[in-house]
This record gives C-alpha cells, sequence and structure tokens, in this order.
C-alpha cells in the first residue's frame, strides 16, 4: 500500500487524492514528530504564566476576554470540541471527510499550532484504521475555518459522537477507536482549538475538484472533436499558428487535443461540399478551444492557489520558530472560496457549449444530413430527443450553481466574525457542478459517436474509431430504434467518469493533456 509521510512543509495534491480516495497510509516524519513536541514546549510554557494567552489561557471568538483557570483549561477545550460539533443536514462524503482529516493534520504536523505528538499520531491511527466521523453539509461560513465539520472529526478523536468504520457501518466512536485499539485523546491546552481552526475541508474539495476537472476538460475536448466530424466540420480552425495569435495556454491546449482526435478523419472538411453548405462552423464547435481554453487557464490559476494553501500551516494563534504565539486572520477562506467559485463559472460554461453542440447534432436543420434526433425511424422513434432535454436540465442547474457563494456574508459569534468567505458552500456546490458536467459530456458522447456511426460510407478518424470500440465494449449501444435509454446514458456517464474515454483515445494519439 503507498505510504504518505506527513512532514513539517505541506503536502502535495497527489497525498491529498491518494488519502483521500485510494486509502493511502499515513506516517509521521521524524522532523515533524520533534516540531510538534518543540512548539509543546511553547505552549506548555505559555499556559504557566498569570498572563492570558488567547487560545492557551482564554475563551474564544466573542468570549475571548475571559481569562480561563487552569483547572478548567481541559474542560474548555473538550467544550469547544462539543459545542461547535454543530453540524447539520446529510452526511458529507468520506472522501472529503478523509481529505479534511488529513489537511488538518498536515498543518498540525507543522509544529506551529502547540498541539502534542501524539494527538497527531491519533490523527494518523484514525485515518489508517479507515475510521471516517460523520460530517454533515451544513455547519460551516468557511472563516476561523471549517468549524463545524472539524469539530466532528475532533469528536471521534474524543471517542464521542458518530462515525464510519472501515465495513461502513456508522457506530460511536468509542466502540470503533477500542476495536483497532487506538486511545481517545484527552486534550490539553490549545488543542481542541487547534484542530479546528483551518480551511482543509475546502481545500480539500478544491483538490478532487481539480484533479476531476483536469479528466473533463479532456474529455470535452475529445467529445467537442467528434461532434465536429460528425458535423462534417472543419479542422483547419485548429490549426495551431491560428492559436498562437491570441497566446492563452489553455487555448493552444485544447485544439492541440482536438487535432489530435482528428487526425486522419475522412469526415472533416466537407462543410462546403454537403447538402447544406456553410463558410465557416457555428460558434459551438468553432469556438470550443477558446471556452474550454479559458477554463483550462482558470484550472491553473486554482492550482495555484491550492497549491499555496498546502504549503500553509493555517491556525490562530500560531506558533512562531522564535517562541512568539500570535494571533492572525490565515483562517479566512476567501482565497480559496474565489477559486471554488470561479471554477464553478467556467464548468458551467463548458456544460453549456457542449450541450448546444448535442442539440445541433439533433436538429435536422443544422445537422447537415444526420437524421432527426439521430432516431431510427423518426416519427415512429425520438431518438435521443429526451436525452438533450435531461442534458439541458444539468446545464440549467450548473448554472445556478455558478452564482458564487464568496460573494455572501453573514456576521457571526456576535459581530466578531463579521466577515466571513462561505468557502465551504463554494466547495459543496461545486463537487454537483462537477458531477453535472460529467454527465452533461457523457451526453454528448453518446450523441456524437451515433452520428459518426450514421454517416454511411465517410470514415472517422481512428482516434474516433477507437473511442467508439470502447464505448460500445462498455455496453452503450449505437444507432437502432428506440429503447429504454437511461441505461445507456448511465453507462456513458461511468464510462467518463473512469477515464476510460481518455484512455481510448490515447491509445491511439499518446498522451493527451
Amino acid at each position: 500500500m503507498h505510504t504518505v509521510v506527513v512532514g513539517t512543509s505541506g503536502t502535495t495534491a497527489d497525498d491529498v487524492i491518494a488519502v483521500a480516495r485510494e486509502d493511502a497510509r499515513i506516517e509521521l516524519s521524524g522532523e515533524a514528530v520533534a516540531a510538534l513536541a518543540a512548539a509543546r514546549e511553547i505552549v506548555d510554557a505559555l499556559a504557566a504564566k498569570p498572563e492570558p494567552v488567547y487560545g492557551v489561557s482564554t475563551g474564544f471568538g466573542a468570549l475571548a476576554t475571559r481569562h480561563i483557570s487552569p483547572e478548567l483549561r481541559a474542560q474548555l477545550q473538550r467544550n469547544i470540541v462539543r459545542s461547535h460539533a454543530a453540524g447539520m443536514g446529510p452526511r458529507v462524503e468520506r472522501e472529503v471527510v478523509r481529505a479534511l482529516m488529513f489537511l488538518r493534520l498536515k498543518t498540525v504536523a507543522s509544529g506551529h499550532t502547540g498541539v502534542r505528538p501524539e494527538v497527531a499520531q491519533t490523527m494518523a491511527d484514525v485515518l489508517n484504521a479507515g475510521i471516517t466521523p460523520v460530517v454533515h453539509e451544513y455547519g460551516s461560513l468557511g472563516c476561523s475555518g471549517d468549524l463545524a465539520p472539524l469539530s466532528h472529526c475532533a469528536l471521534t478523536l474524543m471517542g464521542e459522537g458518530d462515525a464510519e468504520g472501515p465495513d461502513g457501518e456508522v457506530r460511536p466512536a468509542g466502540e470503533l477507536l477500542a476495536a483497532h485499539g487506538i486511545a481517545p485523546v484527552e486534550l490539553r491546552e490549545k488543542e481542541g482549538l487547534a484542530l479546528l481552526n483551518g480551511t482543509d475541508g475546502m481545500l480539500g474539495m478544491l483538490v478532487m475538484a481539480l484533479a476531476d476537472l483536469q479528466r473533463l476538460y479532456t474529455s470535452a475536448d475529445i467529445t467537442a472533436a467528434l461532434t465536429l466530424e460528425a458535423l462534417l466540420g472543419t479542422d483547419k480552425v485548429l490549426a495551431a499558428e491560428l492559436h498562437a495569435l491570441r497566446p492563452h495556454p489553455g487555448q493552444a491546449v485544447a485544439a492541440a487535443n482536438m487535432s489530435a482526435v482528428l487526425k486522419g478523419s475522412g469526415l472533416t472538411g466537407h462543410y462546403q461540399h454537403d447538402a447544406a453548405p456553410r463558410v465557416q462552423d457555428a460558434y459551438s464547435v468553432r469556438c470550443a478551444p477558446q471556452v474550454a481554453g479559458a477554463g483550462r487557464d482558470t484550472l491553473a490559476h486554482a492550482r495555484l492557489v491550492a497549491g499555496r494553501e498546502l504549503a500553509a500551516a493555517v491556525d490562530n494563534p500560531v506558533i512562531l520558530r522564535d517562541g512568539r504565539v500570535e494571533s492572525n486572520g490565515n483562517f479566512h477562506g476567501a482565497p480559496v472560496a474565489y477559486v471554488l467559485d470561479f471554477l464553478a463559472i467556467a464548468a458551467a460554461d463548458l456544460g453549456s457549449i457542449t450541450e448546444r453542440r448535442t442539440d445541433r447534432l439533433l436538429d435536422k436543420n443544422r445537422s447537415h444530413g444526420l437524421p432527426p434526433f439521430l432516431a431510427g425511424d423518426a416519427g415512429v422513434d425520438s431518438g435521443l430527443m429526451i436525452a438533450q432535454y435531461t442534458q439541458a436540465a444539468l446545464v440549467s442547474e450548473m448554472k445556478r450553481l455558478a452564482v458564487p457563494a464568496s460573494a455572501d456574508s453573514i456576521p457571526s459569534s456576535a459581530m466578531q466574525e463579521d466577515h466571513v468567505s462561505m468557502g465551504w458552500s463554494a466547495a459543496r456546490k461545486l463537487r454537483t457542478a462537477v458531477d453535472a458536467l460529467n454527465r452533461i459530456i457523457a451526453v454528448e458522447l453518446y450523441a456524437a459517436t451515433r452520428a459518426i456511426e450514421l454517416r454511411d460510407g465517410l470514415t472517422p478518424a481512428p482516434a474516433s474509431r477507437a473511442a467508439i470500440t470502447a464505448l460500445r465494449a462498455a455496453g452503450v449501444q449505437g444507432p437502432g430504434p428506440d429503447r429504454f435509454l437511461a441505461p445507456d446514458l448511465a453507462a456513458a456517464d461511468a464510462f467518463v467518469r473512469d477515464g476510460k474515454l481518455i484512455e481510448a483515445v490515447e491509445r491511439v494519439t499518446g498522451p493527451l493533456a
């Protein structure tokens, strides 16, 4: 099994994916253990002093003015976890909770939080045991960290609340810890606060969305190429010298991907010679690289932000290397929230142009010789008419999800936290949007491959043939009379989601970007 070693200098997106989705094992480096111990010595020294220190010997948020006596401090740390574990609504997905816990451990291991080494080790042990705290949909405003979600995780470390075991059964956390030989932690000064005060949930969802969107942008380049081919369009607009005139990197990549898929096609170039000649293709076909390219450049910016966050140690207060303990505002989720919203906007536009291409394939007045709705016997058969309805409904949902969450703020904690990021909400809606985009691309794939097969006497590109062959082998049927369509669409959705479309095409083209 792959092992991820957590040190003091952050982590990588690949490590987050490995822990969240592949159950990679976690180890703390010797450097991290030493840094944890050194920072804890500083906290213990401050706790012994009569002067109040925020997070160590005071209350929190709007209650930070109260000095807490030594005999109440352990209770204070327990209480903050219990009271902040106030989430409601459906359970959050297992992979999100694992990413959240791992990223909190990443910050704890930095040596800037004052958490004891044994607490960090317990966090690793819980992840390695496959124990997943029950975290709920609602409770984070994306400021002072993802407080409620992280609190539910900290509650599990204390042996309280509910968690899911490796067998998928939800049980009391204390029972699960005991079953795996893990002792519950007894929190000391600052530790409860340190386990809650980070942007780890929204960051984890950003990292996974970036991985998913990279796959989907490549998939959309493939399906756009297939539609261009099915519509007998021209691939001349994909020439590298044209895209060099407007040097956006993502645009050049998208055009190069489409060109690679179309290489050797016998269907392209008929746009001036078919029964309905035209000077140029419609925007949804001709401008596919420009739209997908702008989205790719948005991905690149979001990746830059995610990289900075993965290297960060987000807590308040923090322990500095010179021994100072300083309050700060690094827990504010604005940097992550903005890019989460940017990605939802770009994804909605990609879904929108994808649907427009599908609609063109189905309209006999714009499809250049294809049967209405790609039906076997139009009138008796409805073909893919309602598949496009489903696609349109998904696009409409994506447009609603593109409304920025980060433009909102609701003050909390008696106006102490008077401006919040709503980054958790931005992340949650982006996950829904990514899921919808996969389905939208799957519908275009279903329609474009059927349309290509209906072009009798014309030979598609080798990469297109490879995609069609693999799709049919996956159980997605080709042209013919009407049938129960939902299973075909579900199989096409899985084909895109599992990366099988890209794999099939790359066997011909070589690696696509």
